[in-house]
């Protein structure tokens, strides 16, 4: 096995990125002998790689993104980048290692930008249009960031969340265009930038967790990690060709939805629909109007949309990846059932960048995961991180191309790397034939009267319910049983919440899993509490926030 050659000289002139890495043996190790194509030389700019490299070989007139209000192609965005490139450096005065952070929908002006700050040498702090000043403040004080570009359409919790920090300032886009917009600082600038040399192991983006059990992480990945994940899950599970289209729900500050809807289609040379708004109605029009041949969204969206397909046409489908959070059978069988296509379901992490373990085709059994995805390693290992046996349920890890290394946090570093392996947090079976099937995520197994009982198998189980739209079972203190396997339920429709029902729920389950993990308390919601990117925060519910 090998790690990167020692670190190329970096041309961060800002060096915070680089002060506030873990110390060097609290990484990872990293491996890029799995894969020849992992072998980056040291130098290395990967919007050069995945932008000006393409045009270079010819697809500058070729579409690269499809919005309602018409299409970008490879050479446009690449003038548009250079152009905002010149403004960052020659009117906002960002030099190599800054950071810069980035607020807005998904919008091909959106992504220029993101673009412009990596060709620039800084560092892209991307965030969810739905967050709040406060979360705004706290990310931006984190990453210590004193300049943000934001579609002026959020510009009202970015400049809130700015407020009282000295030097910091607040461009617009997508506005009017008027004095001090960043079209205006733009206008006039060549269409042709010399992108900063980085090293490829130069910090590239910092993408923040999305608060499943708290306060989001800062995640460092290099360069070369954004090159990597193109090069790992992509080719080897989604096959992708300079004919596809690419739509998907998530924002490209989640980096699903970097990964899903510009980084992957470009680096195959295809497009993608980029969607202001994500809901699954919307996708399925983007998917009609766009012939869209591959979808990105979370397991909701697949089980929401699989009851909308009612007089659409999806005929151009041949590819459907979820990630986000497990994909429960039941949602998997609906959606093959109703499209007759079988969804890529996947595992990544934040820390990791993108996707490691996963199947596609005939390698897909529902209800697994999958497969360790090419370049990368994993296993199932106890609490001294000796690995289990197969069949086992224990602690997934994971190593391979990228890994975590988390911005000034050292508690949380050791916790998440041991012994060169990357804990994700996951409880994992690995089966005699390589397959991994989730269990939970290690706080969210239960421990009822002395019990092991996994959260997510008894929400399996409730999703089988015609009468359930979505649920979340969590363990609440008990003091007789430790704790209480509680769920809480959304209903379909029409359905009458009441004690017939919640009788009715717990039957099931105990016809449907063994009897001693139904739910002793079944609790109905109007909604599940989610993090902007629809992941389930659970612990919302341990804390008694339905």
């Amino acid at each position: 096995m090998t790690e990167s050659a020692p670190a190329a000289r970096s041309a961060h002139v800002d060096p915070f990125c680089r002060d506030h890495l873990p110390p060097r043996d609290q990484w990872p190790l990293l491996r890029y002998d799995l894969l020849p194509r992992l072998d980056y030389p040291d130098r290395l700019n990967c919007a050069v790689e995945l932008l000006d490299a393409q045009v270079a070989n010819g697809l500058g007139r070729r579409p690269v993104f499809h919005t309602a209000a018409g299409t970008w192609t490879y050479g446009e965005l690449l003038a548009a980048s250079n152009r905002i490139a010149h403004a960052l450096v020659e009117e906002l005065g960002v030099v190599p290692g800054a950071r810069v952070l980035l607020r807005g929908p998904n919008t091909p002006l959106q992504v220029a930008c993101w673009f412009a700050v990596l060709k620039a040498g800084a560092v892209a702090v991307c965030t969810m249009p739905l967050l709040r000043a406060r979360e705004v403040a706290y990310v931006a004080e984190k990453a210590r960031v004193s300049l943000a570009l934001c579609d002026a359409r959020c510009l009202d919790d970015c400049a809130a969340g700015f407020a009282g920090r000295e030097g910091a300032r607040t461009v617009t886009f997508g506005g009017d265009g008027g004095e001090g917009s960043l079209e205006a600082l733009m206008r006039g600038k060549p269409a042709t930038f010399d992108a900063v040399d980085t090293a490829a192991d130069d910090v590239a983006l910092i993408a923040f967790t999305s608060g499943t059990t708290g306060q989001g992480k800062g995640t460092m990945h290099f360069h070369r990690d954004v090159l990597a994940v193109c090069d790992c899950f992509p080719p080897h599970l989604l096959g992708l060709r300079p004919d596809d289209v690419c739509a998907g729900t998530p924002p490209i500050a989640f980096t699903f939805g970097l990964g899903g809807l510009v980084l992957f289609p470009m680096r195959a040379g295809a497009s993608a629909v980029l969607l202001e708004q994500g809901s699954p109605a919307l996708l399925l029009d983007a998917v009609e109007r766009f012939r869209a041949t591959a979808t990105f969204t979370a397991p909701t969206a697949y089980r929401a949309m699989a009851g909308l397909l009612a007089g659409r046409d999806v005929s151009s489908l041949r590819l459907c990846v979820s990630a986000g959070e497990a994909l429960p059978k039941a949602t998997s069988e609906a959606w093959q059932a109703a499209t007759g296509l079988r969804i890529v379901d996947g595992i990544g992490a934040t820390e990791m960048l993108h996707i490691f373990i996963s199947a596609a085709g005939d390698d897909v059994r529902p209800g697994s995961t999958g497969k360790v995805v090419p370049g990368y390693e994993a296993r199932v290992v106890d609490d001294d991180m000796a690995e289990v046996p197969r069949g086992t349920v224990g602690r997934l890890a994971v190593r391979g191309p990228t890994g975590c290394r988390y911005l000034d946090d050292a508690e949380r570093q050791r916790g998440y790397v041991r012994d060169g392996w990357n804990l994700t947090g996951d409880s994992y079976v690995q089966d005699a034939d390589g397959y991994f099937w989730y269990q939970a995520r290690t706080d969210d197994m239960i421990v009822s009267s002395g019990y092991n009982i996994a959260g997510p198998e008894v929400e399996a189980a409730l999703m089988l319910h015609e009468a359930v739209q979505e649920c979340a079972v969590v363990g609440l203190p008990d003091e007789e049983r430790g704790q209480l396997v509680t769920a809480y339920v959304v209903c379909r429709a029409g359905v009458a919440a009441d004690e017939a029902l919640a009788k009715a729920l717990q039957d099931h389950v105990k016809a449907t899993i063994a009897p001693y993990k139904y739910p002793r308390r079944v609790v109905f919601v109007d909604q599940l509490p989610r993090t902007a990117t629809g992941k389930l925060q659970r612990y919302r519910l341990r804390e008694g926030d339905a």
